[in-house]
């Protein structure tokens, strides 16, 4: 049995933090958008539709979309930065 894997879609202004990150971290991130294209479930957001997946301190948030098999990253941080992208969200 194959199994299907995802494509990874980036919404604009996903990598505002990321490309601030040392060399190490951004490597680290760019091995778990790796594992996020096998077909493994991320820990859901509260009651939103966001996903969210870790590493180490950082957060990477985003929405999949089953139908297609796309996994669309909003965001990627910090946890301080994370917090503050989410409060943003319930204002918003």
């Amino acid at each position: 049995m194959d199994l299907i894997k995802w494509k990874l879609e980036f919404k604009e202004g996903w990598d505002v933090h990321f490309k601030k990150f040392d060399k190490s971290i951004q490597t680290k991130i760019i091995k778990k958008f790796e594992q996020m294209k096998l077909p493994l479930q991320g820990r859901g957001l509260h009651s939103s539709r966001y996903r969210i997946e870790e590493v180490g301190g950082y957060r990477i948030a985003y929405i999949e979309d089953s139908a297609l098999n796309i996994k669309r990253i909003h965001f990627v941080g910090d946890h301080k930065q994370y917090e503050q992208w989410y409060s943003k969200l319930l204002i918003d």
